[in-house]
This record gives structure tokens, C-alpha cells and sequence, in this order.
């Protein structure tokens, strides 16, 4: 069955459009304006940093493009199920044309100047004016239809003003420089937008689905949930699923930034997006095209994109209350002096048109959205998921961080970590204990069963067995009974434990759950079972004290004596353990109240409250786990703890480079006001500043895209101020 849906079947409901041909986020803000003012659109929403429109109308899409045509931009519709562009139109080589005649149009008019008394210098650059100025004054009509004072507005006026007083080179001059720095201030926004963009692009279109005994090439979204489809050696695996047959390993990068392949079998789930390696495998369908892993990464990257920061927030205010100030300023310097002190006309009019200029706050409002835009996107391509601008502010800002213990600082599974053998030596121990075990799915019971794996131990052979639930487990081997489980039990059926008390107290000092192995009459040894420390948790957390998180918690729900294990291990700075989930936050707020920004790093699942409490919640491997990606700020998409020094210097960095930006624009600005009063800048200068400052926030921000994961691993972290 085709699940291609008729367009008449999603009228009035959200669709998203890529939009070409923005320059800065007041050309979004005109765009989404105009567009609100239509009938037929009850909802719009515009974001410059993503270049994507998120629109609710009710009539057809081709009308809509139409719409924004108008207003001098271009929009495509992005497929619904992959956000792919279904078509992706370029402005950039008609614009590279213009811009190739206009400067021919200027150096010809300039030459004749020189040498000729002529009309035609004027008529050269008339006509560069009209070539490269065509697009913003289009675009400063529906600007000021819509009430909106922006770029195209005070660059139209000043060249509209500078022709008005003779000034043809100076016009034509600015109207090129404005063109060229959008066209430059466009190719750099393209690459930054495409951070996320190449992702889009690493799903297969189609599958080989198994029908029978023939394969057939079906498009992705023609494949159901249940569905069985064939994965070739060296393809991209293209929809979610759990392996049916195959041994094999993968590669999935683009889901978790992991650098090496998996190991997969059957049963284990698999992403779209990642390469099967080696064999050929089958694979059950466990989700539809449109809500995979990739798919819902993608989304959730895109939604962090548009999502504002509050420092961009802030930036967008004052830009606002910025530009109409200088904009009535810069009229009061054209009329003022030659009213008021009878200064020239033409000398204070051209100072004006120069403050026209100044007034575009272009560089200054792309400051901030370019920067996260960069670095949700670099982190995306580490399997970091940061979920928007207010996230990688607060990451940057973390002093503290409070980590769950189980499956966060520690592997989660439990291992044996002593074989203590006590009337016997330790591999009959071992074969006594697996072969007990050796029917039970309890994690204790599987620990030992691959301890006495590696040690290439075979469990005797078990004739009659009966488990005690929550005790223990007995059997008759041998001609005799055996029995392993905890050692209350043991003393219940009647094995004398107390020649050994002193090995069983260290025991329990370590933290490790102690299982005792017996005869009828006697214990045999003991068993010291543990969740042990990760490989990479010393040094992550060297890391993250590195990087300026001065605190290291741990909030666990375990006993005090295998907290107090794992705590002296990695030396944190404080540990609280038998806490409840309502404890665990407690504990944040308690660290919240001294002043401290905490981060809370957890599964996602059973510390949901924790997380959402804390300043900054951070879910570990929300590749397997829905509950992860939905309630945390940060999803380490593998179940990777080094990210997470990583995750806290992209952030700090992203803010440097804010702060950076903000502050370039501000003095690129105020020089520029200081230095038109005495006549020391003239009207290109002014264009050049604003659309060179532009440019290099830009290139500043884009140094985002090249950090990886390399540079900041949990090993090995450079500290830059």
C-alpha cells in the first residue's frame, strides 16, 4: 500500500520550506510579516539562523512559494518524512552575475569619468545601481508594507539619497559592496546551516524489502513496522530495526559519534543511517521512515537551531530599540545643522546617509544565532543532542556536576570482581557456583557464569536444582547437595559463617554483594560481586575539573558501602547514597541554594525528576532510550561519559565566541559613529564596515564546526581561555 499522502490532505497543518536568499534576521522578520498578513495562513514562524519557515496555511503550497517569491526570497518544501529538499533552487550563481556586470558597469563608469565629461559615467553607474539594488529595494517595499525597518530599508534609502545628491560612485559603490557581502555572508551562513544538512543525506531512499522469497526495492516510506528487510555488506542500514539473522559489525556514527563499529547479533537493535560492515544481515522494521533515531535527531537539532538563546533574545531587543533610534537620528543630522546652524545641505545630508548605514545592527543581531546554530550542529556530528541555545548557555556556565552512580559513573552490570576460596580451591568454587547458576537470568548469576567463562571453567553437571527467590539457589551434584546465595540464607539452613566473619565484614567494607558457596556442611568460599567503574570515568572527571567544573557529586540509590567505593575511587567531591528519587533532587536543590549552576548527569529514565530539576539535565545513551532525548537538555546519544568534557568546552567556547561577536559589532559601530562627524567616513566606508563585520562574526562562528571530539576527550582537554 502507497503512503504517499495527496497535498489537499495536509491542508492546515504545519509544513516547513527551506527559504533562500535571507541576509539577516530582520529579512526573516519581514518575510514572516508579510506572509501573516495572507488569509489563508493562520500560522508562521520564520528563523534566519536555520533558513526554514514553519508555515500552517490553508491553501496550496505552489501559492505559498509564490507568496514568498514577492517578497524576494525563494522557498522549497521539505519532504515530510526525512526533512530532505525535495528541490533546492540556488540565487547564488544569478547573483554571481550581477555582480560580475555591475562591477564591469562601475570600472567602465569610473574610466569614463576619468576621461570624459560625458552622461554616460552617471548612466554606468545608474545602471549598476539598478542591477545589484533591484533585490533589496524589492525587499525594502514589503519591509515597510509590513512595518518592519530593516537592512534593505536603510541601504535603499542611503542610495536612494546618495543619487538624490549626485553621489552616482558612491551609490553604485555601495549598493555592489552590499551585494557582495550578502553573497559572501550567504555562502559562509550555507555552511553552517549544513552542519545538520549532511545527515539528511545518509539515509538510503529505498530498502530491500523481504516479501517471501523474493527482495524487492521499496522507497522507505512505503515500509511498515513488522516489515522484513535485507541489509547488504557495506550499505547504509535504512530504517530502524532489531536483527532477525546476521552476525556482523556496524558503524553508527552518525546516531552516537561513536569512532569504532559495533559488534551486532541477533536481536540487537540497529539505527538508520549507520553502515553494515561485513555480513548480510535480515532486520525486523521497528519504525516508520519519519520516526527514526536519525529522523527524530535530526528534528530535535533543527528545533535547538530555531530555538533562541536568552543572550540572542536580549540581542534582538536591543536591536530593535537600536535601529529606529539611529534611523530618526540619522534625520535630525540631514535637517538639524542646516536648519538650525545653517550648515550645507548637501554636506549634512550625505552624513546622514551615512548613519542610515551605521544603523543596520546586521552583524550584531547574527552574532548569536550563527554561533549556535555551529555549535548545536558540530556537537550533533559527535552524537551530542543539545537541545538549544538556553542549553549550551547553561552548559557553559556549569560549575557542578551531580552524577547518577548505576550506568552512569559505572558500567551498570554487575561483575565478579573476588573469588575468595576457602575449603577448596577457586576453579572448583567456580565450577560448584555456574553450575548452580547456570539456568538463572539473574545479573549476579550471569556475572558469574562469564567469570567462569574467561576462566575457561566448565560447571559440573546438575542433576536436581531448586531456587529460593531472593535467596538462593540449590542443587544435588556430584552425590551431594550444594548451595549459593546470600549469606543470611546460608546461615538459615545451617552453614557456620562464623569462622569467616572477618572476610565477610571485608568484604562488605568494598561495597561488593557477597554470594557464599556451600556443601551440606560447610562454606565452601566466597563470592565478591560489583558494579565496577567504567574505564573512562577517572579520567572524564579529571576532564571536567579541568574544564572549570570545580564539583563532582554522586547521588546514588545504592548502599552506603558501594557508593563509598566508587566515591574513593574517582575521588569526587561529595557522594550521597539509599536516596530516592525525591532525594536526588533534594540533593540538586540543596547545591542550587549554595549558588552553584549543577548539571545532573543520568539514564534518563529513573532520574527524570533529578534532571528535569537541575540546571542542566543530561541523559546518557538516549540512542536506546525514547525517555532520554524527550526529557533531558543534553542527550549523550552513545553510552559515552567522555562526551561529556567535550560537551562543557563547546559550550564555554560557543559563549567566548558570543561575547566575542556582541562586543566586535558594538566597537565596529561606535567607530564608525565617531569618525562620520569629523568627515572621515564616507558612504562605501560605512557599507563595508556593516557587511565586513557581518562577515566576520560569521567566520568567527563557523571555527565551531571544526571542534570535535578529538580535541576534547575525556584524556586529554586543552583549557583555552
Amino acid at each position: 500500500m502507497n503512503r504517499e499522502i495527496d497535498e489537499s490532505t495536509h491542508a492546515d497543518t504545519l509544513k516547513a520550506y527551506a527559504i533562500e536568499g535571507m541576509d539577516c534576521s530582520s529579512c526573516a522578520r519581514t518575510l514572516e510579516n508579510h506572509l501573516k498578513q495572507h488569509p489563508s495562513v493562520d500560522e508562521v514562524s520564520v528563523q534566519f539562523a536555520s533558513a526554514k519557515m514553519r508555515i500552517r496555511h490553508r491553501n496550496s503550497s505552489a501559492e505559498i512559494m509564490e507568496e514568498v517569491k514577492k517578497v524576494g526570497y525563494k522557498a522549497t518544501e521539505l519532504n515530510r518524512t526525512r526533512g530532505k529538499r525535495e528541490n533546492q533552487p540556488s540565487q547564488a550563481r544569478h547573483t554571481d552575475l550581477q555582480l560580475w556586470a555591475s562591477s564591469f558597469l562601475i570600472v567602465i563608469g569610473f574610466a569614463l569619468s576619468i576621461w570624459t565629461a560625458s552622461n554616460l559615467p552617471p548612466l554606468m553607474f545608474a545602471l549598476a545601481i539598478l542591477l545589484s539594488g533591484w533585490k533589496p529595494a524589492v525587499s525594502a517595499y514589503y519591509a515597510l508594507k509590513s512595518r518592519n525597518l530593516d537592512m534593505n530599508v536603510l541601504m535603499t534609502a542611503a542610495v536612494v539619497g546618495a543619487m538624490f545628491i549626485g553621489e552616482w560612485l558612491e551609490g553604485a559603490m555601495v549598493v555592489w559592496l552590499f551585494a557582495l557581502g550578502n553573497r559572501l555572508q550567504t555562502g559562509s551562513m550555507r555552511k553552517t546551516r549544513g552542519s545538520i544538512e549532511s545527515l539528511l543525506e545518509i539515509t538510503p531512499d529505498e530498502a530491500w524489502v523481504k516479501q517471501g522469497d523474493t527482495v524487492k526495492a521499496m522507497p522507505i516510506e512505503n515500509v511498515w513496522i513488522g516489515d522484513t528487510i535485507v541489509v547488504k555488506p557495506g550499505e547504509r542500514i535504512p530504517l530502524d530495526g532489531e536483527i532477525l539473522e546476521g552476525d556482523t559489525t556496524v558503524n553508527q556514527a552518525p546516531i552516537t559519534g561513536e569512532s569504532m563499529p559495533v559488534d551486532k547479533r541477533q536481536g540487537d537493535p540497529v539505527f538508520a543511517g549507520s553502515v553494515n560492515e561485513h555480513s548480510s544481515m535480515i532486520v525486523k522494521v521497528t519504525r516508520l521512515a519519519e520516526d527514526t533515531t536519525l529522523a527524530r535527531i535530526i528534528h530535535m537539532v533543527e528545533e535547538a537551531q530555531e530555538k533562541k538563546a536568552p543572550m540572542e533574545a536580549f540581542v534582538d531587543r536591543f536591536a530593535r530599540i537600536y535601529t529606529p533610534i539611529v534611523f530618526i537620528l540619522a534625520l535630525v543630522v540631514m535637517g538639524g545643522p542646516p536648519l538650525l546652524l545653517g550648515g550645507a545641505w548637501s554636506e549634512w545630508f550625505y552624513r546622514g546617509l551615512e548613519l542610515l548605514v551605521i544603523a543596520c545592527p546586521c552583524a550584531l543581531v547574527i552574532s548569536t544565532p550563527v554561533a549556535i546554530v555551529s555549535a548545536i550542529g558540530s556537537a550533533a556530528k559527535q552524537g551530542v543532542l543539545i537541545k538549544g541555545g538556553a542549553a549550551l548557555e547553561k552548559a557553559a556556565v556549569v560549575d557542578t556536576a551531580a552524577f547518577d552512580k548505576t550506568g552512569t559513573l559505572t558500567k551498570g552490570q554487575p561483575e565478579v570482581t573476588q573469588v575468595m576460596p576457602l575449603n577448596c580451591t577457586a576453579d572448583e568454587l567456580l565450577q560448584i557456583a555456574s553450575a548452580l547458576e547456570a539456568h538463572s537470568t539473574h545479573p549476579i548469576a550471569q556475572a558469574i557464569l562469564h567469570e567462569a567463562a574467561n576462566r575457561q571453567v566448565i560447571p559440573l553437571n546438575v542433576k536436581t536444582g531448586q531456587t529460593s527467590a531472593g535467596r538462593g539457589v540449590q542443587a544435588h551434584m556430584n552425590g551431594q547437595d550444594y548451595y549459593a546465595g546470600n549469606v543470611k540464607w546460608l546461615e538459615e539452613i545451617g552453614i557456620s559463617l562464623q569462622p569467616y566473619e572477618d572476610q565477610i565484614a571485608d568484604l562488605r567494607q568494598q561495597g561488593q554483594t557477597i554470594v557464599g558457596v556451600a556443601s551440606k556442611v560447610k562454606l565452601l568460599g566466597l563470592i565478591g560481586v560489583s558494579d565496577t567503574v567504567r574505564d573512562t570515568a577517572a579520567h572524564t572527571l579529571q576532564a571536567l575539573q579541568a574544564s572549570g567544573v570545580s564539583r563532582l557529586v554522586m547521588l546514588t540509590g545504592d548502599h552506603a558501602d558501594a557508593a563509598r567505593r566508587v566515591a574513593d575511587q574517582l575521588q569526587v567531591t561529595s557522594y550521597a547514597a539509599e536516596l530516592l528519587p525525591e532525594d536526588k533532587v533534594e540533593a540538586i536543590r540543596q547545591q542550587q541554594a549554595e549558588g552553584r549552576q549543577v548539571a545532573m548527569i543520568g539514564d534518563g529514565i529513573n532520574d527524570a525528576p533529578a534532571l528535569a530539576t537541575a540546571d542542566l539535565g543530561i541523559a546518557m545513551g538516549g540512542a536506546g532510550t525514547d525517555t532520554a532525548m524527550e526529557t533531558a537538555d543534553v542527550v549523550l546519544m552513545a553510552d559515552h561519559l567522555e562526551k561529556l568534557p567535550y560537551t562543557i568546552q563547546l559550550s564555554r567556547k560557543a559563549l567566548r565566541i558570543i561575547k566575542q561577536n556582541i562586543w566586535f559589532s558594538l566597537l565596529v559601530k561606535f567607530a564608525a559613529l565617531l569618525l562620520i562627524f569629523p568627515g572621515w567616513l564616507t558612504l562605501w566606508m560605512a557599507v563595508l564596515s556593516d557587511t565586513g563585520a557581518a562577515l566576520l562574526v560569521i567566520l568567527n562562528s563557523m571555527r565551531l564546526l571544526r571542534t570535535s571530539g578529538s580535541e576534547m576527550d575525556g584524556s586529554k582537554v586543552t583549557v583555552t581561555s
